[in-house]
Parts: C-alpha cells; sequence; structure tokens
C-alpha cells in the first residue's frame, strides 16, 4: 500500500516508538500505514499473567509509546489529529493519528523528542541532590496537561504508609514462584543484549534493595520499614491518579507518564516506574485509604538526580514494529 510517509520518515516515527517504556520491556506495540494515516496497534500476544493479569501496564506502555509517536509527527512538522481506542477497545487499534497541514513544532515538543533518546529506567540510588519545589510543580504539571494527576508523597506519615504497602508486596512477590519465573524469562543476561530484542537488562536491575531496583527477585533484599521510609523521603516520589480505572484512563496515564518523564529528563532528572505493587488488590486499596487518594492510582514515580549513567536496554529491530502497508 503506498504511503503519504518517505522512507526517512518512517524511520523517524519508528526509532521514537521503539525508544519509549514499557513494563518489562516487553515493548508492546505495532505501527502500521494507512495512507497518510497512522495506526498503532497493541500486542495482545505478549502477556505478563502473573505481573499485569488485566493487562493495564500494557495499555499504559502502549499510551506512553503513543506521547513518542505524536512527537515525532511533529517534529516533522505535521498538526496532528488523534483519536484513541477509536474502536471502543473491540478491537487492537490503541490510537489513530491523521496529519491536518503543516505546523512547527512548538520549543516544548523539541525538548521533550530530543529527551526520547535519554530517557530510560533509573533503578539506582540518586545523588543526593534534592529536586526543587519548581522541577516538582512543572512535572505535575506535565501530567495535568494529559487530564491525569501526579500526586506528590512528601507528608511523613504518607511515606510511612508506603513504605510498609512495598514491603507487603515485596514479601508477597518473593514467594511467588510462578511471578518469580516469568520475571526470570524477561531477564536478559548483558552479553545476550544484542540477540534479544526486549526484555530486562540483567545490569538496569542492581542488587540492591527497595525501592531503588523496583523490581523484586527472589534474591532482593526487603529492608524493613524504617530504612525504605528514609529512603522514599530521599527521593521525588508521583503517584499518578486517573478519575476512573477504564481502558482509557490507562491509555492517558501513559500518556501523561511519559509526558512527564521527557521533561525530567530534559531537565536533568532520572526516573523509574513502580506498577508492581499496585497489581495487588490489597495494597492498592490500601494506598486508596491510606493516602485519601480522589481517584485511581495507576503507577509510583521516582525521581531524582542520577549519580552515574542509565545502562541501556535493548529494543526491538525497526522491522519488527513495522506493521504491513510500508
Amino acid at each position: 500500500m503506498a504511503t503519504g510517509w518517505t522512507r526517512a520518515e518512517t524511520e523517524v516515527l519508528a526509532r521514537a516508538l521503539v525508544r519509549a517504556p514499557s513494563v518489562h520491556n516487553i515493548q508492546p506495540w505495532r505501527l502500521e500505514f494507512d495512507g497518510e494515516r497512522l495506526l498503532l496497534r497493541e500486542r495482545r500476544d505478549l502477556e505478563l499473567p502473573h505481573h499485569d493479569p488485566r493487562g493495564r501496564d500494557r495499555l499504559i506502555s502502549c499510551g506512553a509509546a503513543l506521547t513518542n509517536l505524536e512527537l515525532a509527527v511533529r517534529v516533522l512538522g505535521h498538526r496532528i489529529r488523534t483519536e484513541t481506542l477509536p474502536d471502543a477497545g473491540r478491537s487492537d487499534v490503541i490510537a489513530t493519528i491523521e496529519t491536518t497541514g503543516p505546523l512547527p513544532p512548538t520549543d516544548v515538543e523539541l525538548h521533550r523528542y530530543s529527551a526520547i533518546a535519554r530517557r530510560g529506567s533509573y533503578r539506582r540510588p540518586f545523588s543526593g541532590r534534592p529536586v526543587s519545589r519548581q522541577e516538582i510543580g512543572d512535572l505535575i504539571a506535565a501530567a495535568a496537561r494529559k487530564g491525569v494527576e501526579a500526586r506528590p508523597v512528601q507528608d511523613e506519615l504518607e511515606l510511612s504508609q508506603i513504605a510498609d504497602l512495598l514491603e507487603f508486596a515485596a514479601e508477597a512477590y518473593q514467594h511467588d514462584r510462578a511471578y518469580q519465573r516469568e520475571l526470570a524469562m524477561w531477564t536478559i543476561r548483558d552479553e545476550g543484549l544484542r540477540r534479544h530484542g526486549a526484555g530486562l537488562a540483567e545490569s538496569t536491575i542492581p542488587a540492591g534493595s527497595l525501592p531503588w531496583a523496583g523490581l523484586v527477585r527472589a534474591a532482593t533484599a526487603v529492608p524493613d520499614r524504617r530504612v525504605l521510609q528514609r529512603r522514599l523521603a530521599g527521593e521525588t516520589l508521583l503517584v499518578f491518579l486517573t478519575i476512573d480505572d477504564s481502558a482509557h484512563d490507562h491509555l492517558h496515564a501513559g500518556r501523561a507518564l511519559q509526558d512527564t518523564w521527557l521533561d525530567a529528563v530534559d531537565d536533568g532528572l532520572a526516573g523509574s516506574v513502580l506498577t508492581q505493587p499496585l497489581h495487588l488488590p490489597e495494597v492498592r486499596s490500601a494506598l486508596c485509604d491510606d493516602l485519601e487518594l480522589p481517584g485511581f492510582p495507576q503507577a509510583l514515580m521516582r525521581f531524582g538526580y542520577p549519580s552515574g549513567l542509565i545502562p541501556p536496554s535493548p529494543r526491538r529491530a525497526i522491522d519488527e514494529i513495522l506493521g504491513t502497508g510500508f
């Protein structure tokens, strides 16, 4: 099928797409061309039944990918019209993007696009340099522009409550053999990174303990709540909330999360996402009650200044994410 996109433009779109964050780095999306219209499809064959039984994280991941794709189209100089879940979830089409004429990208869009290649999941301790109130306010505003609340957790009592929940979740997942097998399947040794286009690079999951590693393995050291609370207090922690808990909410949470993350990277910050604890119903419910949240928590995100480089993660080949039509 003929398209209105050159091969060079297609590579710009695809490279932005493969750099999007995703649960366990499974990269669950495919891009198709319908003339000048772009179709972003969810790969439902990529399942994580023990981590993400409802596919909530997969949709959040697709939302983040959509943000990257929109930015790529914008830096190519197009005005866009995006429709999300156009088939009301009856198909795997996550979004359609149509170009509606020329429009130069804004400075904000250019800065976010440039941050795509520098963004990565930072699961190590931060440098200790505090994030300013102005920077936190900017991150909150970035999420709000997508209709999602990013609520900072700074109160000592709230940090203590979250520490309790993280400790509970970590111990639950450590004893879940099925979960541990699934995590091991998606963890790639560094010498095999070139052979694997997806999965978690082993070097990005340090042997340290919570909350820095984010993911809980059988050998992860789980400190007591006082240590967890002290570590959380030294970081900037945001809870991403949506009004409802539908597929639309999950998708838009991912869009807001990625906008926020790219703004953070542009400001010199690093971050990582924690969704693992929220898949335990008792943890998600307790988080809503303890923090008196006015919505549904979709992700926890930690930000700070990095103390070192972010190790690379595997990425799928461009041809693997391009569907038919080009």
